[in-house]
């Protein structure tokens, strides 16, 4: 299974649309636009279709926790420590 499949099936499964995408790994700091996505979704013998790499997966995960979670805070008991 290739990255591609990953990122489509995590998708369809979240129910994702390709402008939500670009917000999520926005959160990361991760620029792309909806024509570099399309280009992920494509079929592997389209003549557009790009192959999704390792950084690209890895920093969309870490987006998807940011955006399904929020960002990581101070626990109450260690802010009284504080």
């Amino acid at each position: 299974m290739t990255n591609n499949d990953i990122l489509k099936k995590l998708r369809v499964a979240l129910q994702l649309r390709n402008d939500e995408i670009v917000e999520i790994m926005k959160l990361v700091d991760f620029k792309v636009s909806t024509s570099e996505l399309g280009a992920l979704f494509r079929s592997e013998d389209h003549p557009k279709y790009k192959e999704c790499g390792d950084q690209f997966l890895r920093n969309f995960l870490n987006g998807l926790i940011i955006h399904m979670r929020g960002t990581k805070e101070a626990k109450p008991e260690e802010e009284e420590s504080l």
